[in-house]
């Protein structure tokens, strides 16, 4: 699976989060851990409303959390 342009600092959020997991974290924006963790490997992109609920799950806004690299 080819990564994409859209990279993210969620793995480090969730550290200093008091150390959540994927599940954790997958729970509370209503996806699956395997999504997180495609996600956190740049392996798949996640949808706008997605990408903002994971943000605010940090309190934080989404270009904080995800960025994307013009190749």
């Amino acid at each position: 699976m080819a990564k994409t342009a859209v990279s993210n600092t969620i793995r480090h959020l969730r550290f200093h989060h008091n150390e959540m997991t994927q599940q954790d974290l997958a729970d509370r924006v209503g996806a699956t851990r395997q999504t997180i963790n495609a996600i956190e490997a740049a392996k798949y992109s996640p949808s706008l409303e997605l990408a903002f609920r994971i943000a605010r799950v940090f309190d934080l806004k989404v270009e904080e959390v995800f960025s994307f690299q013009e190749e």
